[in-house]
């Protein structure tokens, strides 16, 4: 038996997690609604696609803040966290195609703090307004009983569900990937909202920092930069898709990394030469925690944020398009015909099903 990664070690198990998800999608699948299904695309990809008429669907998803929210507990700001919400729903749901029209949140606290609902309430705005959506409602509820704080009782979890609409016959199913593709690579703006439960291990359990202190390679604290929220890549994913270039397949990257491209389909891979560097923070998780570099490229998306598949006719108007939202967008690599497949070969990593192995 392998030794266990360190985020296992930090008690975040994967492989686990997709065992479960497996037998939780089985029980789904068999719902018997006594009427014709609606759901249009497979499980497994960024968002749900539900027929609404014979013209237009309906696009929907849900997701979370995850431990970054303990990071957020511990500083005392609860300035960015809404924005991390809408982020991790919206950038899911344009990957479908759709544009996002609206999300609702839940909102679970420990004890109910009127500052501390209010800055969120602001970040949720913030992040609505980079999106271009409402959020028309949502829901408190206090758990005391269920949730305890870092420290309590100030903890708080915080989910959205989001909907978006798109033209039937304009739902990227990842069908179109294929080889020869170009792959244009977005920035991300530090960790987002995935691997915090590992980069908490390695930073503060295994290296002794404090969410005061300042690393050089930082040029800041270790709370500002682990609190820099999600980027919003709705307004540069839509400005593509109705710019006419043939755009295939769009991946938002989040937990497994660069092997999130291969949810749009499983019958290409993809070759990244030229992968955007990461931030600096990545560097110190390394480091201090030990993670290997297989792992670290598994966990987190390592400075690529999302990442846009088009035509490679359409790559050099596509990529120009994009850096006037990004300037540090880049080409990074390109489809290949190796089925299931993510090859990063300057870092002299594979990665398929199972994650990311040295070569």
């Amino acid at each position: 038996m392998s030794e266990p990664g360190a985020y296992a070690r930090s008690g975040v198990d994967t492989g686990a997690a997709t065992t479960g998800i497996g037998a939780l999608v089985a029980a789904l699948g068999r719902i018997d609604t006594g009427k014709p299904r609606r759901s249009i695309l497979r499980s497994g990809h960024y968002a749900s696609v539900l027929a609404l008429d014979d013209a237009t669907a309906l696009a929907i998803c849900t997701d979370g803040v995850g431990t970054k929210l303990i990071v957020a507990e511990q500083a005392g700001r609860f300035d960015a966290v809404g924005i991390d919400c809408v982020a991790m729903n919206v950038n899911d749901l344009v990957c479908v195609g759709a544009e996002p029209i609206a999300m609702v949140d839940y909102i679970a606290v420990e004890q109910a703090d009127p500052g501390v609902l209010g800055e969120i309430g602001e970040s949720l705005r913030a992040g609505a307004e980079q999106a271009g959506i409402e959020i028309p409602g949502g829901e408190l509820a206090q758990v005391p009983e269920m949730l305890k704080g870092h420290p309590s009782p100030h903890g708080i979890d915080l989910v959205g569900a989001a909907i978006g609409v798109v033209a039937r016959d304009e739902v990227l199913t990842g069908d179109a990937i294929e080889p020869g593709d170009a792959v244009i690579g977005l920035p991300s703006s530090g960790v987002h909202s995935n691997g915090f439960t590992l980069a908490r291990r390695a930073l503060f359990d295994q290296g002794g920092l404090s969410l005061d202190d300042a690393p050089p390679a930082l040029g800041r604290t270790i709370a500002e930069e682990l609190l820099t929220p999600t980027a919003v890549y709705v307004r540069a994913a839509l400005d593509l898709l109705r710019s006419g270039a043939a755009v295939h397949g769009l991946a938002h990257i989040t937990g497994d990394g660069l092997l999130n491209l291969t949810r749009l389909t499983d019958a290409v891979g993809y070759r990244i030469d030229a992968p955007l560097p990461p931030q600096p923070v990545f560097g110190l998780i390394h480091e201090l925690g030990g993670v290997a570099d297989a792992e670290m490229w598994e966990v987190f998306n390592m400075g690529t944020g999302f990442c846009c598949i088009v035509a490679a006719a359409d790559a050099g108007g596509a990529l120009e398009l994009l850096r006037s939202h990004y300037p540090e967008a880049a080409m990074i690599g390109g489809v290949t015909g190796d089925a299931g497949i993510v090859r990063l070969p300057t870092l002299g990593l594979t990665g398929d099903a199972s994650g990311f192995h040295p070569e």
